[in-house]
């Protein structure tokens, strides 16, 4: 706002016209400076001012206060829509205390994280708490070997076309285990792969009368089949690494197992069987050299019964105790990196059983 001189109103002036001579106008015409004393003095911003940023205060109990000259009994008329600010003091508040930690159950899973539904298999808390890493299966998968045993060595003993129903079945769940055992889970296409091998050594079998050559030629076809699969595949290297051992290991387990459609029906009973015994044996709640022991002896017992019955006589307890042998290195590896239930239901079954076929069919021959 300008400095402005101050003016009369209008009854003023027409006191002035009516009294013709005011000798304060006089006065100020005489002398320019004597008027600003009665002149109201305004400052404004000027450039200067304009330029520099306006430094905030900090808000206090005063930061609002009326006009000097105010009078408390006329009263003053704030601005309209004018709040005065209200400040508070901060309340300080104790932090609150960290959650307890919550136990695990007992059961397979541990509780649900706050991240999401994360859980804690069996197997990652053994790794965690420092366990070992072997888990057997126990005696129900024990019991299952045994039953798939005694089917093996009864079939053999009806006939050749018998001997296949439980063969078949046995190759189908080793496919299967190994897979599962390997952590890769579903694998349907390595499992049907593998399964298809096996199917396919028995009927190269049955083709080229019980000759072992065509066991070996289907696994070396069958191997070369599962290198080209994979290299077609577009998975990370690591991952058709993984896939392509896994699937060759089990194609060769299941195709193996074909021995026992190999060898002479006589060794197929006395090695079965004494897998069986051996495999529920080595199930009971023993020490481990003292369980090793006594499934060993009871896998020649079984070979020196089973012979007795067939013409193999008191030589079917070696070929008991070496089909026994290769039974505890497939119920070992069965037990190997903290395997699952249902590992223990697939390969803990087949395992024992397929790694004996081998053994069955060469000391069949041997001792035959």
């Amino acid at each position: 706002m300008t400095n402005q001189p101050y003016e009369p109103y209008e009854g003023q002036q027409g006191q002035q016209g009516q009294q013709g001579y005011d000798p304060y106008w006089q006065q100020a015409y005489d002398d320019p400076h004597a008027a600003q004393q009665y002149t109201q003095q305004w400052q404004g911003q000027t450039w200067e001012t304009q330029m520099q940023a306006p430094v905030a205060q900090a808000p206090s109990e005063t930061a609002y206060l009326p006009p000097q000259g105010y009078d408390a009994s006329q009263g003053y008329d704030a601005p309209q829509g004018y709040e005065p600010p209200v400040y508070q003091q901060p309340v300080y508040q104790e932090p609150a205390p960290a959650p307890e930690p919550v136990a695990a159950p007992s059961g397979d899973y541990g509780p649900a994280t706050l991240g999401g539904n994360a859980r804690v298999t069996d197997a990652q808390r053994a790794r965690l708490e420092g366990r070992s890493p072997i888990i057997e299966p126990g005696m129900q998968p024990a019991a299952l070997t045994a039953v798939l045993g005694l089917l093996l060595s009864g079939a053999a003993a009806v006939g050749s076309y018998a001997l296949l129903v439980p063969l078949v079945l046995l190759q189908a769940v080793t496919a299967a285990g190994w897979f599962r055992l390997n952590g890769m889970w579903p694998a349907r296409q390595g499992i049907a792969l593998a399964f298809l091998g096996a199917v396919v050594a028995d009927v190269a079998l049955l083709a080229a009368d019980r000759s072992p050559s065509a066991i070996l030629g289907t696994l070396g076809v069958w191997v070369l089949l599962c290198l080209v699969l994979q290299l077609r595949s577009h998975a990370d290297p690591d991952e058709r690494m993984y896939g392509l051992m896994a699937t060759v290991t089990s194609s060769a387990l299941a195709i193996v197992a074909a021995g026992y459609f190999a060898a002479s029906a006589d060794a197929v009973s006395v090695g079965a069987a004494s897998v069986a015994v051996a495999v529920l044996a080595r199930a009971l709640p023993l020490p481990t050299p003292a369980s090793v022991v006594v499934s060993l002896l009871a896998a020649a017992g079984a070979g020196i019964a089973v012979g007795g019955m067939t013409g193999l006589g008191t030589e079917g307890a070696l070929l008991g105790a070496g089909a026994g042998v290769c039974a505890l290195i497939g119920h070992r590896v069965a037990s190997y990196d903290y395997p699952s239930r249902f590992v223990h239901f697939t390969a803990g079954v087949a395992l024992p059983l397929a790694a004996a076929a081998p053994a069955v069919y060469v000391l069949g021959r041997a001792l035959g």
